[in-house]
């Protein structure tokens, strides 16, 4: 995925307000800018680290800047624009990037399904064969090249593991795809620490049948692609 500019590049000062951040950028001027995340970025937020923002160049925007990628350490970008998700895993697939998601016809997003009113973020189809309902999670926290999600408790994300567990107990196919928005990650948990119910949502969830995908991606501010599958592992 090309990564649209202009770009401004700066140092976090901080983030406040779950959607707002304070920027000093390298000209020295200080913005605030709007925040694509309602996580809680942790290790992907600390005052001084060095950050990109997006020139929406929209006048009608309270914050026209967009914060969406910021480097952790040397040479190590993330991407924390949740919204780019969805459109990185559709295009990771529609490429063959992803071999057990291989042989549908079509991709279908934002498909409403399931007893809790939920919208799934990809429906794969094909004839003659159950329907895949892939739910995205966009992944941004690393710790000793583990990824982990959540990052905050995420009542939603225990929702749609309870939703998916259903799917896969009528037969359809399920997938929960967690999309790791960095390079630096051999693996892919579930945040115990952070939202222990999740944690537990998901076991029953993989024990119910929903298949779990981890992969990594190549951060730039020129793109994104997602390149190399890593185990998801529960313990």
């Amino acid at each position: 995925m090309r990564l649209e500019g202009p770009w401004l590049e700066g140092r976090l000062l901080r983030r406040y307000k779950r959607f707002l951040a304070d920027v000093e950028l390298s000209d020295g001027r200080r913005i605030t800018a709007h925040t694509p995340n309602t996580g809680s970025l942790k290790g992907c937020a600390e005052p001084g680290m060095r950050v990109w923002l997006r020139d929406t160049g929209d006048p009608k925007r309270k914050y026209r800047h967009s914060w969406e990628l910021v480097e952790v350490r040397p040479d190590v970008l993330v991407g924390i624009h949740t919204g780019l998700s969805n459109r990185l895993v559709r295009e990771a697939i529609a490429a063959g990037r992803v071999a057990s998601l291989q042989g549908y016809d079509s991709i279908r997003g934002e498909v409403r399904y399931g007893r809790e009113r939920s919208r799934i973020d990809l429906l794969l189809e094909a004839e003659g064969r159950p329907p895949c309902y892939v739910e995205v999670k966009n992944v941004t926290l690393v710790e000793n090249g583990i990824a982990a999600f959540p990052d905050a408790v995420s009542a939603r994300g225990q929702k749609h593991l309870r939703e998916l567990a259903e799917m896969a107990r009528q037969g359809r196919r399920a997938v929960i795809f967690f999309c790791i928005q960095r390079s630096d990650a051999r693996e892919m948990r579930p945040a115990d620490a952070i939202d222990p119910v999740y944690g537990r949502t998901l076991r029953e969830a993989l024990a119910a049948g929903v298949e779990a995908v981890a992969m990594t991606a190549a951060v730039s501010p020129k793109c994104i692609e997602l390149q190399t599958e890593v185990p998801v592992v529960c313990p």
